[in-house]
């Protein structure tokens, strides 16, 4: 039997994202799927079903009223995200909220405060960080396998056609490119970076007809001496890859957004490769950290620190400024 005490979930937004989150919660050890709301009761009903949930509730506020949740997942558009989760922290839960953490920095600033205040776990799902191909990328780099790290060159890109109302092209909803596609990319930079923010920042956005960013690119230049080149875009298909690039070596994750393998390339040896046959997406990894922290008490990820969301969201908000793009309310 295993001595990993249940961790009691909720979910917020029974929408696509959390039906991949609730897929695969069920291979992680110890996970009790509990209750899940949406703004629309029936929309609750209809995955509580599918999924087998106990409790449906048409509120954010009657699911952080509930006794019987321990942690909740944020599964909501971007713009609902910082609202979202600070009810849940209000109502003393804890909090894994999806990626783009925020739609800025201030929102961010404002849910790590309240957290920390109040001591309750934070965490951004940054689901990528824990997949088994990208630990063992950090665990290269650690070992110095291809020297100083120098260059980075990413892509995330998809072409989501011409659709005014998806959520992909509206400004009110957080549409475009960036915080869809882009929190990815530039997570992996700083990644790499050690969660530092660039120093210098090159960025070239194209704004289409909905005023969203529908394409960028970016150039990212650090104190440590790495550049990263990075593109992202939702009506632009890309090559959705990763090259790292050392003094002594490269690395090459192909599909780095949901990687199942990578390559090791080091001067005068033979390539290594690590492969990941896991039988799920990969939104397990996340949740199981998440609960780790739960049971021993910790405060936020190791892997994904608050510090570094912060960081990432504060870079971000300096690459839409040199667009002149803002959203409502900002």
């Amino acid at each position: 039997m295993s001595n990993k005490r249940a961790i009691r979930w909720g979910i917020m937004g029974p929408g696509r994202i959390s039906r991949k989150f609730a897929s695969d919660l069920k291979f992680a050890e110890g996970a009790e799927l509990t209750a899940v709301a949406g703004r629309a009761l029936d929309k609750a009903k209809d995955f509580a079903q599918e999924f087998d949930v106990p409790k449906a509730y048409g509120s954010c506020e009657e699911l952080a009223a509930d006794p019987d949740i321990d942690l909740v997942y944020i599964g909501t558009l971007h713009p609902a995200h910082k609202d979202n989760a600070m009810t849940c922290l209000r109502g003393g839960k804890a909090v894994l909220c999806e990626k783009p953490f925020t739609v800025n920095a201030a929102e961010a600033e404002e849910m790590i405060a309240y957290a920390r205040k109040n001591r309750l776990f934070l965490m951004e799902a940054m689901w990528t960080r824990y997949l088994p191909p990208i630990v063992q990328v950090r665990q290269w780099l650690e070992e110095g396998k291809i020297g100083e790290v120098q260059l980075l060159q990413a892509a995330f890109g998809f072409d989501g056609g011409w659709n005014p109302e998806s959520r992909l092209l509206k400004r009110e909803l957080g549409g475009g490119a960036l915080l869809d596609t882009g929190i990815y990319v530039v997570s992996l930079a700083s990644m790499l970076a050690g969660g530092k923010q660039p120093d210098r920042i090159s960025s070239s956005g194209r704004l289409g007809e909905s005023g969203v960013d529908e394409r960028f690119s970016l150039l990212f230049h650090y104190d440590s001496g790495l550049t990263a080149t990075l593109h992202g875009a939702v009506r632009l298909s890309l090559n959705n890859e990763a090259w790292i690039f050392g003094t002594e070596g490269k690395i090459h994750i192909p599909s780095f957004l949901a990687a199942r393998s990578a390559t090791l390339y080091v001067k005068d040896a033979e390539p290594v490769t690590f492969q990941d046959d896991r039988e799920f997406f990969g939104y397990t990894y996340q949740a199981m950290e998440a609960m780790d922290a739960l049971r021993e008490g910790r405060l936020e990820s190791a892997v994904m620190p608050l510090d570094e969301t912060l960081i990432i969201m504060k870079t971000m908000d300096a690459i839409r400024a040199q667009w002149g793009l803002a959203y409502p309310g900002e």
